[in-house]
C-alpha cells in the first residue's frame, strides 16, 4: 500500500478528529437514533432518518481516517532545511502581475486548508513550486489562466 505524506501537526489533527468521532460524535448519534426510535413510526420519522444519515457519515469518516493514519508517513518540517521547495516547506511567493504576496505551507492531501494557508502537495501551485528555489519564477496553470509567481522565501518550521 502506498504511504500518504502527512506533517507531524497534520497527523496530530487527524488523530484528534478520529478520537472525537469515536468518543463523542458516534455515541451522540447512537443516542439520537435511540431517541428517534422511541417516537414510533420510523417510515415518516425525519429525526430518525437524519440521525441514520449522520451515523453513516461518521462511520465512513472513521474508516477513511483509520486508513489514512495507518498509511501515514509522518514528516516533521522542522527537521528539514535548505532553500529548495519540498513537502513541508513554508513558502512566500509574489504574483508577478499583481505584486500580491502569499504564504503557503505544502502539506498532505488530508490536511490541506486554504484558509489556513496550507495547500495540498497535489495542488497545481504546489506541484509547480516543488524543486524550485528562492528567486525562481514559476508559471502555474490555474482555472483563470496561467499565473507567474516568484519565490521570495522558503523556510521549514
Amino acid at each position: 500500500m502506498e504511504q500518504i505524506p502527512v506533517t507531524k501537526n497534520g497527523y496530530t489533527e487527524l488523530e484528534a478528529e478520529l478520537k472525537d468521532l469515536k468518543t463523542v460524535q458516534r455515541p451522540a448519534v447512537i443516542e439520537a437514533i435511540a431517541t428517534a426510535r422511541e417516537h414510533g413510526d420510523l417510515s415518516e420519522n425525519a429525526e430518525y432518518h437524519a440521525a441514520r444519515e449522520q451515523q453513516s457519515f461518521i462511520e465512513g469518516r472513521i474508516q477513511e481516517l483509520e486508513a489514512v493514519i495507518g498509511r501515514a508517513q509522518i514528516i516533521d518540517p522542522s527537521t528539514l532545511s535548505g532553500d529548495t521547495v519540498k513537502f513541508g516547506a513554508t513558502i512566500t511567493i509574489v504574483d508577478e502581475e499583481t505584486d500580491e504576496e502569499s504564504t503557503y505551507q505544502i502539506v498532505g492531501d488530508y490536511e490541506s486548508d486554504m484558509e489556513k494557508g496550507k495547500i495540498s502537495i497535489s495542488a497545481p501551485i504546489a506541484r509547480a513550486l516543488i524543486g524550485k528555489s528562492e528567486g525562481d519564477s514559476v508559471s502555474v496553470k490555474t482555472p483563470k489562466g496561467a499565473r507567474d509567481y516568484e519565490i521570495l522565501n522558503v523556510k521549514f518550521k
